[in-house]
């Protein structure tokens, strides 16, 4: 087995872009986050929340600049983004078709639903339309495994999906903006 390794002695973060911290971020951040804790590593979780929720994702630049204001190393900020799968590290599209895979799911049908997902966007899964429209991605569990095969688009559960009702699921999507 071969190991492959990564520039990560020399690596630059383009910081051409932001500050993503705005002043009115950081004020919020140090009234009303960072007093709730001993530490103040122990504010970086609700922080990189307040980023990702603010952009849609967390820039490695943004990692830097909180890396900076909460005093720690930016190796725990990265660290700790890239451990959490909550987190996005990449841009992400401006809808987000989350398809359960968990048993009842994957029993009634849900890889003919990944695929016709797959087949619609013309992407795999991890990855974003081209548009910038759609990232497809597959969850453990939705919790309606009651009514299995289930998708979530954006924030709207569809429980019994059918291959069939992607596209117009997927169209619907489109035209009802989010973010």
């Amino acid at each position: 087995m071969s190991w492959i390794t990564k520039n990560s002695a020399s690596a630059t973060v383009d910081r051409s872009q932001g500050p993503f911290l705005t002043q009115q971020m950081r004020q919020h951040l140090s009234q009303h986050i960072v007093p709730r804790y001993e530490r103040k590593m122990g504010a970086l979780l609700p922080t990189l929340h307040e980023v990702q929720h603010t952009y849609g994702w967390i820039p490695p630049a943004a990692m830097m600049e909180v890396a900076e204001f909460l005093e720690i190393k930016p190796a725990d900020v990265i660290d700790t983004a890239s451990f959490y799968e909550e987190y996005w590290l990449k841009r992400k599209g401006k809808h987000l078709v989350s398809v359960c895979r968990s048993i009842a799911c994957e029993f009634c049908g849900q890889p003919a639903i990944t695929q016709a997902v797959k087949d619609a966007l013309g992407i795999d899964v991890g990855e974003t339309t081209a548009d910038n429209e759609f990232t497809l991605i597959e969850l453990e569990c939705l919790g309606s495994c009651g009514t299995a095969p289930a998708i979530l688009i954006d924030e709207t559960l569809h429980e019994n999906v059918k291959p069939e009702q992607i596209a117009s699921l997927l169209e619907a999507a489109k035209k009802h903006a989010h973010h």
